[in-house]
């Protein structure tokens, strides 16, 4: 089973930006669709992007569509996220995670997803 590891979070003034990272610790495969998630205390994981390893098509939760991008590097079986113009309420606990689920309209939600990482925390001050 893959286990991923996030990284790259921290603290960051609102309109900054952070990179994340994501890495598996095995390959993966041309199935598998790469998401981020956040969480914030009392709040349900919340979708954020993800993209299809193969075809590279990716997805967007409307909060951060125009702000945040996501790419991957097949030759080191890692997953980026990059948020610029963040804000306060991009605040939360950041996770990657795995899935072999379809959705034509990117509309992934936590169940399709397996593997997660232990999280990375961003704060995003005002």
């Amino acid at each position: 089973q893959v286990q991923l590891v996030e990284s790259g979070g921290g603290l960051v003034q609102a309109g900054g930006s952070l990179r994340l990272s994501c890495a598996a610790s095995t390959y993966i495969f041309n199935n598998y669709v790469m998401g981020w998630f956040r969480q914030t205390p009392g709040k349900e994981r919340e979708f954020v992007a993800a993209i299809r390893w193969s075809s590279g098509n990716t997805y967007f939760a409307d909060s951060v569509k125009g702000r945040f991008t996501i790419s991957r590097d097949n030759a080191k079986n890692t997953v980026y996220l990059q948020g610029n113009s963040l804000k306060p309420e991009d605040t939360a606990v950041y996770y990657c995670a795995v899935s072999t689920v379809r959705r034509a309209n990117g509309d992934y939600v936590a169940p399709d997803f397996r593997s997660w990482g232990p999280g990375t925390q961003v704060t995003v001050s005002s």
